[in-house]
């Protein structure tokens, strides 16, 4: 496995939902005349606002002699700002006799603690993203050229010839590196530079022409009728992408062995054209690091080991660029930048269209660009939902929220279609009002609760799942039951996420609700159980209100 998971401790322990006495008394606003009543069918679900019923949902009694009833209950947020918190507590408020012995869930605990390692790419990615959405917008006065439709092809740069560029040489891009680099390839979209300075023994001519093909002819064409146009501001008709050390040197080699290295970026003032040369190159560039097969600039990497990772980092890069470009130049009237959260789960989402492309034929490439990438990103956010974000805190998320991401984006496609990643791309809509506005549904909460049901139930043994509560184009219990067979040490369990079962009038939950995330359990009766009475609440009215907060529940038995 390569760098995403280098480094990391998973370990296991057991997680239980706590057992109330019983005898509770009732909760200041939680009244039965004002609870919810949960009336559900086998199969049916319903995701409950605390405003409209004070956090209080009654559950019936067991109707029936023989067979037990199993509730799937998620306390969750379905929205708020991204990086949003709130308390809450979830408990029975019924007073009555145990229910059944709560059953214990084995988990696998996500690195957690001041030791553990949030990658450097990840949080230079963010960084970006942030000054994408920080910076003043670019004037449209001066583009006018490029942007006009019907615009001519511009003449790309000839193999051979050599160009200057200005790069970002630190983590906080407040120092730039002056470079000379040459042409070595050029192709009919992508024009590949390399910096004049690179170590020697590095990529050879066959390597950057294969390289050449795969961005050309492979990943651009598949972003562009994925995502949408990008830009052409320098008017040469190409992308570049631009192989230099400075991109190496971002991290030292102490850096490297603890926290990994930057494979490549794009950086957002670059389609500035008011910004002075010295800090944007004025136009469409992918800035990628160099074999250093030993490590003279900071950990070596291979010939090899570039080839294999420049293409997933490329086509990730490459839609933020459209997705910058088309928010905040392309479309009429100039918008904003994407939300972080989003753009990151498209570029994931990219990531995977590139890895499928392979597919049928090349199983081993598609399995390599994924494994340790989203599929992993998502195990850990699956493992541990109630410890994340969908909605990723701007420049601080982990990769469990990174998973979060991916797992939201690839769900919203697979129920409403291939088309919506380029009409999220192309708008001036961003956030939780791009996504409803482009799927039509009745609202963001309603989507974040069925995406959260989904990711228990889409290929549950045993259980038909609404077709509104699948993943399509994923059997993910399969897939991370193959991982764990092929790497136990990193994928610990066969399906990480793990609800503890509990009786119902057992329930009792103490956490945080983080924007876009939530916590489960699975609430039993036995056959002929009373019914019970769950109070959803936080510290004070404002701080549920905050993360836009529901009760949703699925009935599985």
């Amino acid at each position: 496995m390569r760098d995403r998971m280098a480094g990391f401790i998973v370990w296991g322990l057991v997680a239980t939902v706590a057992c109330s006495s019983g005898t509770s008394p009732s909760a200041p606003g939680c009244k039965a005349s004002q609870a919810s009543q949960v009336a559900l069918a086998v199969g049916k679900d319903t995701s409950l606002d605390p405003s409209t019923n004070a956090g209080c949902a009654t559950f019936p009694a067991n109707a029936s002699s023989v067979d037990s009833a199993e509730y799937l209950v998620v306390p969750q947020s379905t929205g708020g700002n991204p990086g949003g918190s709130a308390a809450f507590t979830l408990t029975d408020i019924t007073p009555s006799a145990a229910g059944p012995v709560p059953l214990a869930a084995n988990r696998v605990a996500p690195p957690s603690g001041p030791g553990i390692r949030v990658p450097v790419a990840m949080r230079f990615d963010q960084f970006l993203r942030g000054v994408g959405r920080t910076q003043p917008l670019p004037s449209r006065t001066a583009l006018a050229p490029q942007l006009a439709a019907g615009a001519p092809a511009g003449t790309p740069p000839t193999v051979g010839s050599v160009r200057t560029f200005y790069v970002c040489s630190n983590l906080l891009c407040s120092k730039f590196t002056k470079v000379g680099a040459r042409a070595q390839a050029v192709g009919a979209h992508v024009a590949i530079y390399v910096d004049t300075l690179a170590p020697a023994n590095g990529l050879d001519s066959a390597d950057i022409d294969t390289l050449r093909q795969t961005f050309d002819a492979r990943l651009y064409p598949l972003a562009t009728s994925t995502f949408g146009a990008v830009s052409d501001l320098d008017g040469n008709g190409v992308v570049i992408a631009l192989m230099t050390p400075v991109v190496n040197a971002l991290v030292t080699t102490a850096q490297c062995d603890t926290a990994g290295y930057i494979a490549g970026f794009f950086f957002p003032p670059d389609l500035n054209l008011g910004l002075p040369t010295t800090q944007s190159n004025h136009g469409e560039v992918f800035y990628s690091v160099v074999a250093d097969p030993t490590g003279t600039l900071s950990c070596a990497h291979s010939s090899a080991t570039v080839k294999r990772v420049a293409p997933s980092t490329f086509v990730h890069e490459f839609q933020h660029m459209i997705n910058y470009a088309q928010h905040v130049l392309l479309q009429p009237p100039p918008g904003a930048p994407e939300e972080g959260w989003l753009d990151e789960g498209l570029s994931k989402y990219a990531e995977e269209l590139a890895a499928r492309s392979y597919l049928p034929g090349d199983t081993t490439t598609f399995h390599n660009e994924l494994d340790d990438n989203n599929l992993y990103d998502a195990y850990l956010y699956l493992n541990a939902p109630g410890t994340a974000f969908l909605l990723i805190p701007a420049d601080n998320g982990t990769l469990a929220d990174v998973g979060a991401s991916w797992l939201f984006v690839r769900y919203l496609v697979d129920q409403y279609g291939t088309s919506l990643p380029g009409m999220l791309d192309q708008t001036t809509l961003t956030g939780a009002a791009n996504v409803t506005a482009h799927t039509g549904a009745p609202d963001f909460s309603t989507l974040v609760a069925r995406w959260a049901l989904a990711n228990w139930v889409s290929d549950l043994p045993g259980f038909t799942a609404p077709p509104e509560l699948t993943y399509t184009s994923w059997s993910f219990r399969a897939e991370f039951d193959s991982l764990h067979t092929k790497f136990p040490s990193h994928f610990s369990a066969t399906y990480p996420l793990a609800p503890p079962a509990v009786g119902g009038p057992q329930v009792d939950l103490t956490g945080k609700l983080n924007a876009g995330s939530g916590t489960y359990v699975r609430a039993l009766q036995a056959p002929s159980a009373p019914g019970y009475t769950l109070f959803l609440s936080g510290p004070n009215p404002t701080a549920l209100t905050a993360v836009v907060p529901r009760l949703t529940v699925l009935r599985v038995r």
